[in-house]
């Protein structure tokens, strides 16, 4: 596979899932745009590996993903060194909380919205009328499995999710005449900061003795009995990105270990 100077913009890609799938990109021969949260040292940092990989195209844009102004901002401050547009766009921020919806705060009902709904559509929005000049596009949605299911406490974190699905969906239809595809990459428990939260809270509602032992069976939930590797939706990422995906549009695809099967 060959995506040389493919301009790639990923959200979220200062660490976790978002960090493997810009990685896998450059090393296929995209010009990488970064954008998520880390300190100054650790920005800079990853400025430079993706520089030194992709060339002075490459780069940091900051960006509030809670403020459209700021997604606007970022938009226009792209364009500026890209006039083209970006060429692959995945919409990867993410964060979560977890309270029953009768004590869920509305500004974390805002902030979940925004960064996993409304700032993945506002950069298709802008995006998608470079895409289809060019007859070529690529945008993919990192959803979750639970956006297929839900479980206490996720209420918000499922409508989320579920919705950047039907999104994906409708933006299909719409880029398919043009070459554009849409697709929803649905991970199961993949062992990030986001879920190691969530480990921990496991430990202590099963009074596991051990943050090892409580890894070991929160992940070993699954049917495959582990968690999903980063490499793995990296890998996924990049086929989607391939010829061999061209007629794969308007998919939630599900990379859960059998999660959702039980």
């Amino acid at each position: 596979m060959d995506l040389t100077g493919k301009v790639a913009l990923v959200t979220g890609s200062t660490s976790g899932i978002g960090l493997g799938i810009a990685r896998s990109l450059a090393k296929k021969g995209c010009i990488l745009i970064i954008t998520g949260l880390g300190d100054q040292a650790t920005i800079e940092g990853l400025e430079k590996e993706f520089k030194q990989i992709c060339g002075d195209g490459a780069f940091y844009v900051p960006c509030d993903m809670r403020s459209r102004d700021s997604v606007h901002k970022m938009c226009q401050d792209i364009s500026k060194v890209h006039t083209n547009g970006v060429d692959i766009l995945v919409n990867n921020a993410g964060i979560n909380h977890v309270e029953a919806i009768e004590e869920y705060p509305d500004a974390k009902w805002d902030e979940m919205i925004s960064i996993m709904l409304s700032t993945p559509f506002d950069l298709i929005k802008f995006f998608i009328p470079f895409m289809k000049k060019k007859g070529w596009g690529r945008i993919i949605n990192i959803s979750s499995m639970m956006g297929l299911i839900s479980q206490p406490g996720k209420a918000v974190y499922s409508a989320a999710k579920s919705g950047i699905i039907g999104l994906s969906r409708g933006v299909a239809l719409e880029g398919a005449p043009f070459g554009v595809t849409c697709n929803a990459v649905c991970p199961g428990y993949v062992h990030t900061a986001l879920v190691d939260i969530q480990v921990r809270a496991f430990q202590e509602k099963e009074r596991l003795s051990s943050y090892e032992e409580a890894k070991n069976k929160f992940f070993s939930r699954a049917p495959t009995g582990k968690a999903v590797e980063i490499d793995q939706i990296s890998d996924l990422v990049l086929f989607l990105c391939s010829s061999g995906a061209d007629s794969m549009t308007g998919s939630p695809i599900v990379m859960d270990g059998g999660f959702t099967l039980q």
